[in-house]
């Protein structure tokens, strides 16, 4: 099996999904706005670090000044009050200038004004020597400081640093807030985005017609509905969520690194590009074996649903071995591409990342290693860097993990919007007046493929409340008379055309057309629920007692109420713990419930046995007056109180009339009833020569 219908590759498919999400507009704005709040809060927070490094603990290095003892904010050592440099205010006067000097893990008090650019080393005698870029060397005295000498010097900044991190501390709770509001907007409203393509899916296949599911399998459409559909939801849940806040977070990060040092945010500038090259070069490769992926899972799931369906078939015949090797090629198709699709994921996704970020942090810290970057950007500088590079690289793994659910959403949104483009048919709302159920036939041929006619010059007409009944061998057309009068199929123009009550059918929307029609087929269906919502098929129309009048009069009320649940007997999918007879009696009783005006029968007592056959015979006789009724049978002895009888050969009919004219003219519904008759199927062949005395004229 192979996926007959092609994937639309089409760039409308990105512009749908957009007006999909378009619906729900307002939400997705909100949820927008409160990412680019959380991502400014949460960006804020590399400025606080770097202002904490520079200004609260490496800013020691800062000169001091003497000042008066205790002073506020001031450092004790050695008997004597000092205060940095920028902490003094413009009513105090500084005195001596000290130095505090950090060499290696140690720190040194040094008196005095220096220079302290340079390399830094500490003599066997105690000083303190520097060496400047130019070589120059200077020696100072120097006083290594203890531990809690130290402290007394970063102890005027311990509230300041307190503050700072508080205030850190406070702008990440409330970017979390912010961010869990956003997810949450974003995320729901994503769900209830696929929910309505799911509504819209699901509604669009009840308006398909009948004609559209003979050329795709069942499991292929369920694919389409479920499969397909939650791929789409992958990419409003992870994908637009992740590209999204991957976007606002790097153009938060761009402007933030401008704003710190926009040389080294040029080192930033270039990823852009190379982001969406890689975008575009990844969409090339993966959309192909995306699109390969999902044609075979889709002819995965219509094997699963054609080998449950068909399983009785496959047990009997031993076809399970067979069976098992036709979905273990397909499954290692299905693996060749997945494993495809993983290769291609592995190396461009966070491998890739890992190697573009290192490169830039190697490179800058080879240049502030060398001294063409430390001496413009301090240590604060570079760890906020660092910061932002961190941060911004981790949107860009979001967004090129994503890239496959991307590809994956595309294609099937292709997928799902390929089938929303199939013409249908809109429902139509309102009611027609009781039909009167009179049918005419004029001229009608009909073929399901091109110049293949299956009905050819079909001319009928069948008065209000007569028995229509259609035989022939199979493939004679007879069901295709009935395709035509439900419009399941329409004839082309030129091809004749139907009435029902001297309308064209054409003219009237399927819907009401329908309204006053009922069928019975030859495989009747039931849905899950109970044997009640089986005949009224939920319509609030129909009463519990038009339910079991319905029942009654197929005489089938008294077999089901032997049941444990009488009529609310719950029915499993298709009614397996029922019998085929019994299937067949809720079928009918479903038709009866809705009291058509048009009634059909195809085959409905194909599955009867010969008591229940009689019984509903008998409510024919009173249930088909004032009710148009056309009957497809094989066993004839179920219409022989018909009004018409149509022999149909090869799509044309060959005879018509009522049984005994059919008896008397000897041709091939004589032949037919003699071959059941000699089967044991017939009754009263043996008697020809009293039917041929009744015969009528045949038209």
């Amino acid at each position: 099996m192979h996926d007959d219908i092609q994937t639309q590759k089409s760039p409308r498919t990105g512009k749908r999904l957009f007006q999909y999400a378009m619906i729900y507009k307002s939400k997705i704005l909100i949820a927008l706005i409160l990412l680019g709040l959380a991502v400014c809060a949460e960006l804020v927070g590399p400025f606080i670090a770097q202002r904490m490094i520079d200004q609260n603990i490496l800013s020691i290095e800062k000169p001091w000044h003497e000042v008066a003892a205790g002073a506020s904010g001031s450092a004790e050592y050695a008997g004597k009050s000092y205060k940095r440099d920028d902490r003094i205010s413009e009513d105090e006067s500084g005195g001596a200038i000290i130095r505090i000097i950090q060499v290696e893990r140690d720190y040194y008090f040094v008196e005095g004004n220096i220079a302290i650019d340079g390399a830094r080393s500490v003599g066997a005698d105690g000083k303190l020597t520097i060496v400047s870029k130019e070589g120059e060397n200077a020696a100072y005295p120097a006083a290594k400081l203890t531990k809690s000498e130290l402290y007394n010097f970063y102890k005027p900044e311990l509230p300041r640093l307190l503050k700072t991190a508080g205030m850190y501390l406070g702008l990440l709770a409330v970017a979390a807030i912010f961010t869990y509001g956003q997810r949450l907007l974003l995320l729901t409203t994503a769900n209830r985005i696929v929910q309505r393509m799911r509504e819209d899916v699901f509604a669009h296949i009840q308006r398909l017609p009948v004609y559209y599911f003979d050329n795709l399998p069942a499991g292929k459409v369920v694919s389409r509905i479920t499969n397909d559909t939650e791929a789409v939801r992958e990419l409003f849940v992870a994908v637009l969520a992740n590209f999204f806040s991957g976007i606002v977070y790097m153009v938060a990060i761009l402007g933030a690194l401008f704003l710190l040092d926009p040389k080294l945010a040029l080192l930033a500038v270039p990823l852009i590009p190379i982001l969406v090259v890689w975008i575009i070069l990844y969409r090339r490769r993966a959309g192909r074996i995306n699109e390969a992926i999902r044609s075979k899972l889709s002819d995965i799931n219509g094997m699963i649903n054609e080998s449950i369906q068909g399983m009785p078939i496959i047990q009997a015949f031993r076809r399970q071995k067979k069976t098992i090797e036709e979905f273990d090629e397909h499954n290692k198709d299905l693996f060749r591409n997945a494993t495809k699709l993983l290769s291609l994921n592995s190396l461009t996704s966070h491998n890739l990342v890992g190697v573009l970020r290192n490169v830039i942090f190697v490179t800058v810290l080879w240049a502030f290693w060398g001294g063409s970057l430390s001496s413009f950007i301090t240590v604060g500088v570079l760890y906020a860097f660092f910061d932002y590079m961190n941060r911004m690289f981790t949107p860009i793994v979001g967004i090129v993990n994503q890239l496959s659910n991307l590809e994956t959403a595309r294609v099937s949104a292709g997928r799902v919007f390929q089938l929303l483009d199939e013409p249908g048919t809109d429902v139509t709302v309102g009611s027609l007046p009781r039909s009167k159920g009179e049918v005419k036939f004029d001229n009608v041929s009909f073929a399901y493929k091109e110049d293949e006619y299956v009905l050819r010059n079909i001319t009928l007409e069948a008065r209000q409340g007569e028995t229509v009944a259609l035989v022939g061998h199979t493939g004679s057309g007879k069901s295709s008379i009935l395709n035509l009068l439900f419009r399941f199929y329409d004839i082309e123009q030129g091809n004749g055309q139907i009435l029902v009550d001297g309308v064209d059918v054409r003219d009237v929307p399927k819907q009401l057309l329908r309204q006053h029609m009922g069928i019975v087929l030859q495989d009747p269906f039931l849905f899950t629920g109970t044997i009640a919502s089986n005949v009224s098929l939920d319509n609030p129309a129909i009463s519990r007692e038009r339910i079991e009048q319905a029942l009654k009069d197929v005489g089938a009320y008294d077999m089901f109420m032997q049941l444990p649940g009488g009529i609310d007997e719950p029915v499993v999918e298709k009614g397996a713990t029922l019998s085929a007879g019994q299937r067949q009696l809720i079928s009918f009783a479903r038709a009866l419930a809705y009291d058509p005006a048009i009634l059909i029968l195809d085959e409905a007592t194909a599955s009867i046995d010969t008591e229940t056959e009689a019984i509903i015979q008998a409510a024919l006789d009173v249930l088909k007056k004032g009710r148009t009724t056309f009957v497809i049978a094989h066993r004839l002895s179920t219409i022989r109180q018909a009004d018409q009888i149509l022999v149909l050969d090869r799509g044309r009919i060959v005879e018509r009339g009522d049984h005994d004219a059919l008896m008397a003219h000897g041709g091939k519904y004589f032949d037919m009833y003699q071959l059941q008759a000699g089967a044991g199927a017939g009754e009263g062949v043996s008697r020809p020569q009293e039917e041929q005395a009744a015969a009528h004229s045949i038209s």
